[in-house]
């Protein structure tokens, strides 16, 4: 059983680098939620509501319940991360992201732009959204919540051991592509 490494954001590019396809992360620091309005925001308006160098931004729309005190994210599962592959390349580029959390991977454009750059994707496990809102352990800030609504706000999270997988790495591997490749061809197989 491989033991967890345990980073914490912002990430350097080194920190990057020393992970590969397969590390098991317990991930601590800030990770903002970015779906589609936002990464749509980022490369229209090109003005952050917050600092993205060294970032991890998380596909995810999350549950959220407002407090005496704030907000207190309910669940935070991930979303399917293919439809962001669009914006996401030069989001990594233009603004130092160095890394993305969500379900189900993303394209080779993304996956040549985290070689390039210095970035990964870590899968977060779809269907555990409560148990994932446990590792935030508070809201810091929420940003255009006006203008995108809860799902697609930006929302600046406090996480602490948060888990992940490491599925696409800063050296072209994609555990995703992979699964692709050998379903592909046993399907092929099947099909003679």
């Amino acid at each position: 059983m491989s033991s967890k490494i345990k980073i914490t954001t912002p990430l350097t590019e080194e920190a990057v680098r020393s992970l590969k396809v397969g590390n098991e992360v317990l991930l601590s620091g800030t990770i903002t939620t970015a779906r589609d309005a936002a990464h749509k925001y980022l490369l229209e308006e090109g003005e952050p509501p917050v600092s993205l160098a060294g970032a991890v931004l998380y596909h995810c729309g999350p549950v959220v319940k407002k407090t005496e005190d704030g907000y207190e994210i309910v669940a935070a599962g991930p979303t399917t991360s293919a439809r962001l592959s669009m914006f996401t390349p030069e989001v990594i580029e233009q603004f130092g992201v160095r890394g993305a959390i969500g379900k189900g991977g993303m394209d080779d454009r993304t996956l040549g732009a985290m070689s390039k750059f210095g970035a990964v994707y870590f899968s977060a496990v779809g269907g555990a959204a409560a148990v994932l809102a446990g590792a935030v352990k508070r809201v810091k800030n929420v940003y255009m919540l006006d203008k995108f609504g809860v799902p697609e706000a930006f929302w600046e999270l406090e996480v602490e051991d948060f888990p992940l997988i490491v599925t696409m790495d800063s050296y072209g591997n994609s555990i995703h592509k992979d699964v692709l490749e050998v379903s592909g061809k046993i399907y092929r197989e099947l099909m003679i």
